[in-house]
């Protein structure tokens, strides 16, 4: 399948997409194109698609001006857990860890203002479906209300009430803007649009919205809200009934891309800036820094050593120049020749690996999750056979007759290591106050109750004049 970011160029001429200086709720047209000239046809119509998917991908810069999208996800979710560390502690990335993010940190504000600018792009197809063939017009609705989910997913769980924008808005809208709605609210809406996707969309694409795609990611939004088990497991099912399959090589899930357990991924393309990430370089000392980000805590290494079987070697390897440190293998752009990795490109900072959202195994685990069913154990033959599913793969083969809690969330930390997942799965179990506070002790941090959502942008709530509210503790 060609690769949608290679497409983007004909977005060139839709400069609406540029936010503008007072809000990224609300970016304003910055020159004689508006969105209201633009679309006139289905291919039109299909490059705004594309360019909701540009949004999601960020662009590879270190500039504070660009949006970098999902590039900075791992520091608000993976370096908040008790998975990955900085190198040294260094400047306001090392608050992520510490747990003392304060509400002028930029990483978070990059984020929030990404995900915002996001919705506004899958706003403004929904705006324009009028302009649709009867033929496409659903299967664009679907895409676009599965992208407004996915980014309210991700705000809702890591800033609590957000305001909500469900329509283009101009800067005179400023109480949509800056209204925070209930997370309740906030749901609602993303199961709608959610349920829309399902009914439209089928199995096309990997690097866009699917069918498989929305199910796997509102059996998530269930399970999250801690209700309705049942159709969290009939998603899941559907999706396992789809033709995906747990790849037989760990290391293919993340070097053999768009392969057969990849239901949904974010595209790059390796030395071309305008197509690549530059995330996994700064994991790793391959742009010549002395130090770094996301590198792998010794608590994660040693669950992974206890329970990851053959995904042990493909998760983590030492750092060639401080030894005493360990770098995440799922992303390497500069390749392990030791591990039969080739490198994503020539240039680290122009790495061309896929970043994966979801993917078969995370449903197999679901399952097990919907079956227990909030409860602390399951002796489910049905969970069993789905849990053994991704143990077998990775070479372990011990027989259990009963899956607990901690079980299932050990399981999923080691299958799922370094992928942005851990955080969210804490909080979702129950277990993020107990694990994150032992962790943040043992390791000199401060963890409250509190940071368990960030902080709103302060640039945000300056920019309200008092409408937008700040998180407990900030």
């Amino acid at each position: 399948m060609t690769k949608y970011i290679s497409k983007i160029a004909v977005l060139l001429l839709l400069v609406v997409f540029t936010a503008c200086e007072d809000s990224f709720l609300s970016p304003e047209p910055t020159g004689v194109i508006s969105s209201s000239d633009f679309f006139s046809d289905d291919t039109e119509l299909e490059a705004g698609i594309i360019n909701m998917y540009d949004g999601i991908q960020g662009v590879n810069s270190t500039s504070t001006s660009d949006n970098h999208g999902i590039m900075y996800e791992f520091y608000i979710t993976e370096m908040r857990s008790d998975n990955t560390e900085t190198k040294s502690s260094e400047g306001e990335d090392a608050q992520f860890e510490s747990f003392t993010v304060e509400a002028t940190n930029g990483r978070v504000a990059d984020y929030y203002d990404s995900f915002y600018n996001v919705i506004y792009r899958a706003n403004l197809v929904l705006e324009n479906l009028g302009v649709a063939s009867e033929g496409a017009k659903g299967a664009f609705e679907g895409e676009a209300k599965f992208v407004r989910a996915y980014a309210y997913f991700n705000l809702v769980r890591l800033f609590g009430d957000v305001p909500l924008v469900d329509k283009v808005i101009s800067p005179s809208d400023a109480g949509t803007s800056y209204t925070r709605v209930a997370t309740a609210t906030i749901y609602d809406l993303i199961e709608s649009d959610l349920q829309t996707a399902v009914a439209n969309l089928d199995n096309t694409y990997q690097g866009r919205a699917s069918k498989a795609a929305a199910q796997a990611l509102l059996a998530k939004v269930y399970l999250t809200q801690g209700e309705n088990y049942d159709l969290a497991q009939g998603l899941c099912e559907d999706v396992m009934g789809s033709g995906f399959a747990l790849e037989a090589n760990f290391k293919d899930i993340f070097y053999n891309e768009l392969n057969n357990e990849i239901i949904f991924a974010i595209e790059y393309i390796g030395d071309i800036v305008d197509d690549s990430q530059n995330f996994s370089a700064e994991w790793l000392n391959a742009v010549g820094r002395t130090s770094g980000v996301n590198f792998v805590t010794a608590d994660a290494r040693a669950a992974l050593d206890a329970m990851g079987g053959d995904r042990t070697m493909y998760s983590y390897r030492q750092d060639a120049l401080q030894l005493e440190k360990y770098q995440a293998v799922k992303y390497l752009p500069n390749g392990d020749s030791d591990l039969g990795i080739e490198p994503t490109s020539s240039d680290p900072q122009k790495a061309g690996n896929d970043w994966i959202v979801l993917r078969y195994a995370d449903v197999l685990l679901m399952h097990v999750e919907a079956i227990m069913a909030g409860a602390n154990e399951t002796s489910s033959s049905t969970a069993i056979t789905s849990f053994m599913e991704v143990r077998n793969r990775a070479g372990i083969s011990d027989v259990v007759s009963s899956i607990t809690k901690e079980d299932l969330l050990n399981e999923r930390r080691v299958e799922l290591a370094f992928e942005n997942h851990r955080f969210f799965d804490l909080v979702r179990f129950g277990m993020a106050q107990d694990v994150l506070s032992a962790f943040s002790t043992a390791t000199g941090g401060s963890f409250s109750a509190t940071d368990l959502l960030l902080p709103i942008p302060q640039r945000e709530i300056n920019l309200s004049k008092g409408l937008l509210t700040q998180n407990a503790g900030y």
